[in-house]
């Protein structure tokens, strides 16, 4: 889980929900790329990451795709938050003796606005909250930050702020991860992306 470092939040806010992640991808103290992506998304109010190995973040992500494409085939319509995250579960289960290593942190809109966030871990025990929920290798520092930094209701650029500031403060203290960040706010209005600038040691 550790080999190849990362860490990603995702919290809520007023009407809005926000996920971000760092971008090292590294062999453990040696990194190899600076804009490895563990955020995906999944739909308009729909975000997923994906904190742990690799090449199981890949593959799991692209895996993901082809269900969502293919449900979106059969029911002609959008996957709901709850639906994905115990899709994203039972997939993870199935692969239980020989599972991906990967965390899964789901961050959504659900069809009132209002705001959904999952978690779990890799052989898909879910975790619902109504705050924040984290994964990664720096996942007590991010704790700590969260909750700390953490108020209900927030406006998105505040949301903004906040998880920006937990997540480097958190990578600081992190020699597997950090090297930029992304964060991405969803509204019902639709999605802002921000790259971040980090330490680069």
């Amino acid at each position: 889980m550790e080999y190849n470092g990362g860490d990603i939040i995702a919290m809520t806010g007023k009407n809005c929900v926000g996920i971000c992640s760092d971008t090292r991808l590294g062999a453990q103290a040696l990194t190899v790329a600076t804009d490895f992506q563990r955020v995906f998304r999944v739909s308009d109010k729909l975000f997923i990451g994906l904190a742990g190995l690799g090449s199981d973040v890949q593959t799991v992500s692209q895996k993901l795709k082809f269900r969502m494409n293919m449900y979106k085939l059969r029911e002609e319509r959008e996957m709901k938050p709850k639906t994905f995250s115990s899709m994203v579960s039972q997939m993870l289960y199935e692969k239980r003796f020989s599972p991906w290593f990967c965390e899964p942190v789901i961050a959504g809109l659900d069809e009132t606005g209002k705001p959904y966030v999952s978690c779990s871990d890799l052989i898909g025990a879910e975790c619902f909250t109504d705050d924040f929920a984290v994964a990664g290798t720096s996942s007590e520092n991010l704790y700590g930050m969260c909750e700390s930094l953490y108020r209900p209701n927030m406006e998105p650029d505040e949301l903004f702020e906040t998880l920006s500031q937990a997540l480097l403060a958190a990578v600081d203290r992190d020699a597997l991860s950090g090297w930029g960040a992304v964060v991405h706010i969803l509204t019902p209005e639709g999605v802002t992306s921000r790259t971040l600038k980090a330490r680069q040691d």
